[in-house]
């Protein structure tokens, strides 16, 4: 079972935005889909970018160093279908943001 760490709370984050959070030593990126969060690891797996910074459409951020775009949803790599990010399981609960550690 895992343990989940309050993070966030949803006003924080607006739909089509991403922040950085630290959940047990670890930079996640943390991302507001249309109501729907979603978790993947922070840093590209190009050259180390910060994936809470970049651009996202749709479901799809966009490294702000040099462009490689991850599947939110799911830590697909679309640039380099080799490099998958991790994903964390989210939960809401009311107004707070948690993540699986």
């Amino acid at each position: 079972m895992s343990n989940f760490v309050k993070v966030a709370k949803k006003s924080e984050l607006s739909s089509g935005c991403g922040i950085k959070v630290e959940v047990g030593g670890k930079e996640i990126a943390l991302f507001n889909i249309d109501g729907n969060f979603y978790a993947i690891d922070d840093t590209c797996q190009h050259q180390g970018g910060p994936l809470s910074e970049g651009a996202v459409e749709n479901k799809v951020v966009t490294c702000p160093w040099h462009g490689w775009e991850y599947d939110v949803t799911n830590g697909a790599c679309l640039t380099n279908p080799a490099a998958q990010q991790n994903k964390y399981e989210v939960k809401i609960e009311g107004e707070d943001i948690l993540i699986s550690a």
